[in-house]
């Protein structure tokens, strides 16, 4: 699940602004069900009934520049479904799928364990007591969010996830990581180890 909460540009109130919440995946039964892929640890409060969506799809899409109302939120084997005002049917369903939801949220308001982009870059990247770069940018995918680190002349992409990225502390500017070998720095060659005598081959001769 994504640790970071993306931002999109303030609202013309001021105040709040646009973060992404889920990706709709697929149609879901005959009645206009679709699953989700959830960008935010807290569900049951963004999907609550009632509660509005921007969409994000492409410009040919019908669905462009509209907004959109949950009617229900369900766990259905295991996943995550949401159904919509005036999505009554499977097809209809269909032509949402691949949309991205955007919903209004105040901007000091971050879920637990999430953080905004602007909030992680440029933090310092901390393992094993010693600054190894600087967050320059994060990178969104489906599967997880990666956190691009500068470290010399060299982006370093780190999967943001608590056993890579046990901690953040924002007030401390750092990020602690623990990567696995080989992450930050190349590993030796498997050929040469093999070619260097060992010390006991040389005590022998």
């Amino acid at each position: 699940m994504s640790r970071t909460t993306d931002v999109a540009s303030q609202d013309r109130n001021q105040s709040k602004n646009q973060l992404r919440v889920g990706r709709l995946v697929k149609a879901h039964g005959l009645k206009g069900g679709l699953k989700v892929e959830l960008y935010t640890d807290n569900p049951e409060r963004r999907f609550q009934t009632g509660a509005a969506f921007t969409l994000q799809v492409p410009e040919a899409s019908p669905w462009h520049g509209k907004e959109i109302t949950i009617r229900e939120y369900r766990v259905m084997n295991g996943s995550p479904v949401v159904f919509f005002d005036d999505v009554e049917d499977r097809t209809a369903a269909e032509s949402l799928v691949r949309g991205i939801l955007w919903i209004d949220q105040d901007v000091d308001e971050v879920e637990d364990n999430a953080w905004f982009d602007h909030q992680l870059v440029g933090l310092e990247v901390v393992r094993d007591g010693v600054v190894v770069g600087r967050v320059a940018r994060i990178e969104h995918f489906p599967a997880q969010d990666l956190l691009i680190v500068k470290a010399g002349d060299r982006e370093i992409m780190v999967p943001f996830v608590e056993a890579i990225v046990p901690s953040v502390d924002v007030e401390k500017g750092q990020v602690i990581v623990t990567p696995p070998a080989g992450l930050f720095e190349e590993l030796p060659d498997a050929s040469d180890a093999e070619a260097a005598p060992s010390s006991d081959a040389d005590a022998a001769e």
